[in-house]
Parts: structure tokens; sequence; C-alpha cells
């Protein structure tokens, strides 16, 4: 015959213990070896019955003392209408008399009072006891992890595949037209996006949707005017026309040739900033105009 266990040691707690050093040693205990942390694990599953039946015990005044005193058949002796100090006094209930012995799991008032309405264990604990009066409310305990993309992935849109705790895995989408610092939610993680400088274009603007490339004109197109090209987020170049006479770092705008916007509006613009290059070499003639003019 098996020997029965102890409440106590399942606990591993000392039978002087107080009642928040029981509480204490069962959360402690509670979320190492919970079922749902433990997939597939039978061993952890009957431990944490065994826990739960000892804590459904030791955490109750009465029953505790009980316990105390008539051991394994404490409910039995509850069931005769037995109170603490009886077995000493002669009141007449004989432990070993038969009784069938029940056990109290632990309930959700229990959990609350343990883990509190913000103790982060509500999804697993509700999931036990499902949705009945008293039910522990639910708070989902997310991960938190960065997301890194390209702006060229914020452009089209892409996705990641985030794997949790425990080996699950979780394939986040991120839509065109993200800004950085976006927290992006799914079901146990909170996603937080990061983007990578690019090496070509410049994201500004109040909503992020306007970008600035730097665009190289020689000096002759600068002083009469001409055709150039730029390029864009999606890929290939755009032709466009600047004005005689442009200054070094004027921004002209192309409109919609910027980023997505990711509520569904227009997207934003791209300014071509003018970037004026020098001949080199110089020739002749440019080097004796430049030479003639005044400074």
């Amino acid at each position: 015959m098996p020997k029965t266990k102890d409440y106590y040691e399942v606990l591993g707690v000392p039978r002087t213990a107080t009642q928040k050093e029981i509480s204490s040693a069962f959360r402690k205990l509670a979320r190492k070896f919970h079922p749902d942390l433990n997939a597939n694990d039978k061993q952890a599953e009957a431990r944490f019955k065994e826990l739960s039946e000892a804590h459904g015990v030791l955490s109750d005044a009465k029953k505790r003392k009980l316990y105390d005193e008539f051991g394994p058949n404490w409910a039995a002796a509850e069931a005769a209408g037995a109170q603490p100090g009886s077995s000493r006094g002669g009141g007449g209930f004989r432990p070993d008399a038969g009784s069938r012995v029940e056990y109290r799991t632990v309930t959700p008032e229990d959990m609350e009072d343990l883990f509190g309405e913000g103790g982060g264990f509500g999804d697993i604990f509700g999931s036990i006891f499902g949705n009945t009066r008293g039910r522990v409310r639910q708070q989902q305990v997310d991960v938190e992890a960065p997301i890194n993309v390209s702006l060229a992935e914020v452009y089209r849109g892409t996705s990641r595949t985030v794997e949790l705790p425990g080996g699950r895995r979780v394939e986040v989408k991120v839509p065109a037209g993200v800004k950085e610092g976006t927290v992006l939610r799914v079901p146990g993680l909170r996603a937080t996006v990061q983007v990578a400088p690019d090496l070509v274009f410049t994201r500004e603007g109040k909503d992020g949707k306007d970008l600035r490339v730097m665009v190289p004109v020689p000096l002759h197109v600068a002083l009469r005017g001409g055709e150039v090209s730029a390029p864009t987020i999606k890929g290939g170049q755009v032709k466009f026309t600047i004005p005689a006479e442009t200054q070094n770092g004027t921004k002209i705008r192309l409109k919609g040739l910027g980023l997505p916007d990711p509520k569904g509006g227009p997207p934003g613009d791209m300014y071509a900033e003018v970037r004026v290059q020098l001949p080199v070499p110089m020739d002749e003639r440019t080097r004796k105009w430049a030479a003639e003019q005044p400074i």
C-alpha cells in the first residue's frame, strides 16, 4: 500500500508555516507545474493536482486543524461532524471507520486570492474553470519583442514569424506604411516595429509618409534647367524637369511617390533634393568664367 503523502511535504513547508507562507509556496510551485505550461507532461499534471489538493486543505483554517489532528482521514472526520480536538476529547469519531475521503480542489476564488486580478494567470486558470461565477478575470501576459523591417518592406508591407516561449510560433503582419515604434498585437505578443535606416531614402513628414532623396544634378543643368532622374522606393527611376538656375539644396516635390498610408489615405510625396555637381575635371571655358566672377 503506497505511503500517504503529507500535504506539508507536498508544498515543501514546515507544519508551523503561516497561511502566507503556504500560499506563497503553492503559488511558486503552481506556476512551475501547471499543465498549460507543461504540455503533454503527465507528471507535471499529476504534481499540479497534488499541489492543488494540499493547498485546498491547508489554506482553510478549519480543514487544516482537522488535517493536523486526523491526517489523511480529515475529510471523513469533517463529514462525521468532528471538530478540531475531538480525537482527544472522546468525541466518538474513529479515523479507521472507512468513511469515504473527499478532496477539495483549488477554486477560482483561491486563484484570485493568490494571484490577484492582475497576476497574469487569469488566462490559464480561466481555461480550467470555464465561465463560472466568480471566475478569475482573464489577463493575457504578452511577450514583448522588436520586429526589424527595411524601408522597402514598409512600402509594400510584410510579415514576420516570431517564436514565443514554449516553442509556439505566431505570424505578425506588418502593414504597408507602418510607422517606427508602432506596436502590433497578436495573441501572446506585443511586437514593436523598428525600421532600419535606408541608404537612399530618408523618411520625413508629420505622418511619416513623405520621403527625401538626394539627386545629383550637373552644374550646367542646374544653370539652364533640364531633365534629371531620381530613384523611387518602389524600384526604378522617375524623370522630372528642374527649372533654370536651380539652387543647390532645392527640394522638388514629386507627388504620390512616397509611402502608402496605413489607414488607407492618399500616399505621401517624395522630395528630390538637388545636389549640384561641379564638372570634374573643369574645362577651360568654365574655369575662365568662374575666375571672372566677383567674390
